[in-house]
């Protein structure tokens, strides 16, 4: 193709802390076995937010610029030759990760743990994947699911951190009856108390430091009750602070009529006292489920877990879970999913855009849980 003819679209690229330039860039026909998507909807989450302040995320620093976003649907614009489960026009959600396929974690279904996934807007891997706060991406077409009629773009964006909870309540093999803790209510702590009251749970509870995130999740339904954890200053010594992990936990199972405590915990905030108390929190037998990524390095009260044979796991990502996110976004079960999306803004303003999820609320006043990045235009 020559020069005269290159076809121009804009992305939104990070080149290091705040520093997000949109940018004029390059677009291509797709590969062989590759689709290419016009970008309806990206979500943008709390690992962009990181990349965006820090110019990292945890261990994964930027080693050149980086398109972010993975939370996206859009339409096909294009397939490649070999593709023959996707046509032009099609209405369709990003999966972000390119496995390889091959391993033996891919080949156990387990791709979420393959050594050489490529996930798109994550430094972890160099060169950098590119992201989809873009016109229009090219990604693997095993990669791409078509929607349900009833599932809107914004909806199909959701199926990505969904899919986190899908396969982190897989691994707790959350049943029908059983009693769910929710620490965190930020948008994967309110997807997790959304999808335990869709598999039958008997009582879903969640616990913040956020009176304003947890009385949204009372009143939309999402949690029955809520306890917000006082703001004291930092514990002095460890030993001060697994005893307050404790005393804590007591206080709330007593505020919630649960002395023996909950059959599952996602702990989706990754702050190590969650963590500490969602151990004793948990009733003899049951499960913690470690969501959130924060500290790095924890202190735990194991023999807490080991005694009553808590059994504490962890959840990286997911495998094979758009097919159900997506059937439960479009079905309507997903009560009220649709007001986790409190704010809109076009690619243009990205960078507006991550200030706003910097700061936590808008100009009026008004939370900001989810935003949406839509087209440039």
């Amino acid at each position: 193709m020559s020069p005269a003819t290159v076809q121009l679209q804009r992305a939104a690229v990070l080149h290091g802390p705040r520093d997000l330039r949109l940018e004029e860039r390059p677009f291509w026909p797709p590969q062989y076995n590759y689709a290419q998507v016009a970008i309806q909807s990206t979500g943008l989450c709390g690992s962009d937010l990181h990349y965006y302040l820090e110019g990292r995320n945890g261990d994964f620093a930027l080693q050149a610029p980086l398109v972010l976003g993975h939370e996206s649907a859009g339409v096909i614009t294009a397939v490649g030759p070999g593709v023959k489960n996707l046509a032009i026009g099609q209405r369709v959600a990003i999966e972000a990760g390119v496995m390889c396929r091959k391993c033996n974690y891919c080949q156990a279904g387990r791709y979420n743990l393959c050594k050489d996934m490529h996930f798109a807007s994550s430094a972890k891997t160099f060169p950098h994947l590119d992201g989809t706060l873009q016109d229009r991406m090219n990604h693997p077409a095993y990669a791409i699911h078509p929607l349900p009629d009833n599932c809107s773009f914004d909806q199909a964006a959701l199926a990505e951190p969904l899919s986190v909870l899908i396969h982190a309540a897989r691994r707790a093999k959350l049943a029908l009856g059983q009693r769910v803790l929710v620490f965190g209510t930020g948008s994967i702590g309110i997807l997790a108390c959304a999808l335990a009251n869709v598999y039958g749970a008997s009582r879903v509870v969640a616990i913040d430091i956020n009176e304003t995130r947890l009385d949204f999740a009372k009143s939309h339904g999402f949690a029955s009750q809520t306890y917000c954890l006082p703001k004291v200053d930092k514990a002095r010594t460890p030993e001060e602070q697994l005893r307050r992990a404790k005393d804590n936990v007591s206080a709330i199972l007593s505020k919630f009529n649960e002395p023996e405590g909950f059959d599952v915990v996602f702990e989706c905030t990754g702050a190590e006292p969650c963590i500490q108390m969602s151990i004793h929190a948990a009733v003899t037998g049951g499960k913690v489920m470690l969501i959130g990524m924060g500290s790095r390095n924890v202190m735990l009260p194991l023999s807490a877990a080991a005694l009553r044979e808590v059994d504490i796991q962890g959840s990286f990502r997911y495998a094979n879970t758009y097919p159900e996110a997506l059937k439960l976004l479009g079905s309507g079960k997903l009560r009220n999913v649709e007001k986790l999306i409190t704010h809109r803004v076009p690619l243009a303003d990205t960078t507006q855009a991550f200030e706003l999820l910097a700061r936590g609320k808008d100009e009026n006043g008004n939370m900001v849980m989810k935003i949406i990045i839509g087209p440039s235009s």
